[in-house]
């Protein structure tokens, strides 16, 4: 709190200390919550490469077989 005032020094109050106090430990939440958030994002993306892996992997052996099935019926 600031205090034009000559002759008194600036002071800080109790309720202006709580006010900063929760504003810091505000922001450090919501910073931990956006890492947090943020790892999630990551584990997200490797998850969806790994599915599309496994789709492509599917439709890879299901080609396969049907053309493994096309060959043995021509001969």
């Amino acid at each position: 709190m600031r205090d034009d005032r000559p002759g008194f020094e600036p002071f800080d109050c109790a309720p202006a200390l709580r006010l900063e106090a929760h504003e810091r430990l505000s922001a450090l939440h919501q910073d931990s919550l956006n890492k947090r958030l943020e790892r999630q994002e990551a584990m997200m993306e490797k998850l969806e490469k790994r599915l599309w892996l496994t789709v492509y992997g599917v439709v890879g052996v299901i080609l396969a077989q049907a053309f493994q099935s096309l060959l043995t019926a021509q001969h």
